[in-house]
């Protein structure tokens, strides 16, 4: 079966662009440090589906979704913690890679636009998280190999939930969703293909 194919049919139509084989190659040459990331990924990950419940308390089907998924996500990090361990992999708290952060600093300030700049933000980081976890699976060891496809249907079930609460709570036409949703693929598009200084889990080309 062609790796690709493993990719979750909703995640590929979605993202434009795919994850370049030379970042895959590293990453098997890095599995501790893919997974430290990945533990890290996964707490803020939980951080940021708390961080909408503290700014948008009010909109309760939001609020209600995203504590949900911030104990999935916990348990996650749980999860990765536990296959770290038991390979007396270390772990510590890392910085934001440059893909977080580059996303992070196009964020509008003015509502409802920042809300719909998280939200698909969010989208776009659950559709690159899936897609790895699908392109990177079938070459790791067994254990992590089925631990990856596991998360798979995770990944792509907060995927389809930010896109919902992007349409749904944010007040904008579609025209303006699509047009923003462009400009937002564009930049993670650039980050994951442009070289980066150093390996994370959705970190760019490897120098």
């Amino acid at each position: 079966m062609a790796v690709d194919s493993l990719v979750p049919a909703n995640i590929a139509a979605f993202l434009d662009t795919a994850t370049p084989d030379a970042w895959l190659d590293e990453a098997c040459e890095q599995i501790p440090a893919m997974l430290l990331d990945h533990a890290n990924c996964e707490l803020k990950a939980a951080s940021t589906a708390l961080g909408f419940l503290y700014r948008y308390p009010e909109r309760t089907a939001l609020a209600q979704r995203m504590s949900r998924l911030a104990r999935e996500e916990l348990r996650h990090f749980e999860q990765v913690r536990s296959i770290m361990d038991d390979m007396n992999i270390p772990f510590e708290r890392l910085s934001a890679s440059r893909y977080a952060g580059g996303l992070r600093e196009v964020v509008r300030h003015d509502e409802p636009h920042k809300l719909l700049d998280l939200l698909l933000i969010g989208a776009l980081i659950e559709a690159r998280s899936c897609e790895r976890f699908a392109k990177i699976g079938p070459r790791l060891p067994e254990r992590l190999a089925r631990f990856y496809g596991g998360l798979l249907a995770s990944e792509a079930r907060h995927f389809e939930h930010y896109i919902a609460f992007a349409k749904s709570e944010c007040g904008v036409d579609e025209a303006e969703l699509e047009a923003r949703l462009d400009e937002l693929k564009a930049i993670e598009a650039s980050l994951i293909t442009e070289p980066d200084d150093e390996f994370r889990f959705h970190s760019g080309l490897p120098r």
